[in-house]
Parts: structure tokens; C-alpha cells; sequence
């Protein structure tokens, strides 16, 4: 699939999604990159995200939804895991995002879900995936594509193409919390460690433990 054509993707700043813009650029798409503000914990992965955009020469699209905090309270805090910190509301991203497509000319919004995700990512779902995208068409009367090239690729084969397509790791962020390293101990930089260790490649990343 190499078609040159614009397509925006959400970018968080973590490996996953970082890999994805990349490769998107490397299949020959225009890449609009988009992320979002919402009073998050960790507001680094913003900070990370557009860096990543500006390596990759992607225009960067940053959403404020802070205003909304108070229904994101479920993002906003770190201490409870049981439920993924964005997998609740990513619905609202997903809304953006195709209204940003529209608005560029885009066909595709490309996320980053991938394997190892756990179950408990209810929007990462293919049959979610196939439903909002449905929806999408039916609300706008456009042919919008909501895709997870990734969906079924492990989080270490997703590292070793980043490696092979230049994602500067160390750039990246993953971790819930927002000090200058990672924490170390939080699920995400647990998969993120386990990650690069299935991998066999030398983990960038700076963590407190």
C-alpha cells in the first residue's frame, strides 16, 4: 500500500502510536498527526508527541479538552489501573480526529491499537473499530477509514520496526505518571520494558526503578 494520500494520526506519544506515524509516512501517506490535552496525569506525552511529529516533519494538530476535565476523571488519575487511564473516553479523540480528517481532506484516521493490548481496552476492539467507523460515515455522508494497521502485532515486532524506520525511542513516552523519567513501576512502563526486552534491543528510556 503505498497511495499517496493525507491521513491523520493519534498520536500519544508512546512507542505505539510514534511507530505508526511513521511507518504511515514510509507507505507513502501525507501524515497529519493529532494529540490531546484533557488533564492528564502524565502531560509529557504531549510534549513528546509533538517532538515526535517534528522529527517525522508531520504538521501537528494539539486539542484542548481540558475544559472537559471533569468528565475525564477516570483519565486524570494515576491510581487506578484496572482500567486503562485513556480507554474510556478515547471515544471524544475519535470524534476529533475525523472531524480533523474532513477538515484536511483526509480519507484515513489511523490509531495506534496493537497486540499485546490487554482485553480490557474496549475501544481497541476491532468490532468498536468497525462500529465507529459506521457511525462516522453515517454523521458526516463521507467515506472515512478508521484503521489499526497494528491491531494484531505485538508491541515488540512494533519496536523492531520502529527501529528499522529511525523512531527516536527516546523521545517517546509511556509512563502514567509525569516526572522527568519514567517511573518504572506503573503497567505502562511495565509493558514497555517487557517490550523491548522480548525484542532484544537496548531500552532508551530513563526510569526511577
Amino acid at each position: 500500500m503505498t497511495e499517496e494520500e493525507k491521513c491523520v494520526v493519534l498520536l500519544s506519544g508512546g512507542v505505539d502510536s510514534s511507530t505508526l506515524a511513521y511507518w504511515a509516512k514510509d507507505q507513502g501517506y501525507e501524515v497529519h498527526t493529532m494529540t490531546c490535552k484533557y488533564g492528564q496525569t502524565a502531560t509529557k506525552e504531549v510534549e513528546c508527541a509533538i517532538s515526535i511529529a517534528e522529527k517525522l516533519g508531520a504538521p501537528m494538530k494539539v486539542i484542548d479538552l481540558s475544559s472537559l476535565q471533569e468528565i475525564f476523571i477516570a483519565l486524570t488519575s494515576p491510581s487506578d489501573e484496572t482500567v486503562p487511564p485513556t480507554s474510556r473516553f478515547r471515544l471524544i479523540f475519535f470524534s476529533t480526529a475525523v472531524a480533523y480528517a474532513i477538515t484536511i481532506g483526509a480519507r484515513r484516521v489511523f490509531f495506534g491499537a496493537q497486540g499485546s493490548d490487554p482485553q480490557q481496552y474496549h475501544d481497541w476492539r476491532k468490532k468498536f473499530c468497525k462500529s465507529f467507523q459506521t457511525a462516522a460515515r453515517l454523521a458526516t455522508g463521507k467515506d472515512i477509514l478508521i484503521e489499526a494497521p497494528f491491531a494484531e502485532t505485538p508491541k515488540s515486532t512494533i519496536l523492531k520496526l520502529g527501529s528499522r524506520l529511525g523512531v527516536p525511542f527516546e523521545l517517546t513516552w509511556s509512563c502514567y505518571m509525569n516526572g522527568s523519567k519514567h517511573c518504572g513501576t506503573c503497567t505502562s512502563c511495565i509493558n514497555r520494558k517487557k517490550a523491548f526486552r522480548e525484542a532484544a534491543m537496548a531500552d532508551p528510556t530513563e526510569y526511577n526503578e
